[in-house]
């Protein structure tokens, strides 16, 4: 089975037109190198998926004949993406806290009570 419609099946993309997207980008690696779209994809494969900066790996067992259902997507892979991938992810998260630059449009509706709050602390 080509690596696109793996993905496909296994749901780690929405479509096959996103999971051809992603291989062309060099967003999927098997057995840590960059594939085209139609690589074959084999039992005991090892696959790395860059997916919203987070690298999810795991490993084939199985060949799906079609897309199949969520709680069979168990059956044809081993997740083995570490925890450490997803903690970062939340970091990420949190180093991005609302920034805005000073001067840049009107205040949005938060901006405005904190500058509400502040005018009635002072008073």
């Amino acid at each position: 089975m080509r690596i696109d419609k793996f993905l496909w099946s296994v749901r780690y993309f929405k479509t096959r037109n996103i999971a051809t997207e992603a291989c062309k980008k060099g967003h999927i690696k098997i057995n840590g190198q960059a594939v085209k779209p139609s690589r074959e994809v084999y039992v005991t494969d090892k696959i790395v998926v860059r997916k919203d900066q987070i690298n999810y790996e795991f490993t084939v067992l199985d060949i799906p004949p079609s897309r199949v259902g969520a709680k069979l997507v168990d059956i044809y892979r081993v997740d083995t993406t570490p925890k450490e991938a997803f903690a970062q992810n939340d970091l990420l998260k949190y180093s991005k806290d609302y920034y805005r630059k000073k001067g840049a449009g009107r205040p949005t509706k938060k901006d405005r009570r904190d500058i509400d709050d502040y005018v009635d602390e002072s008073e």
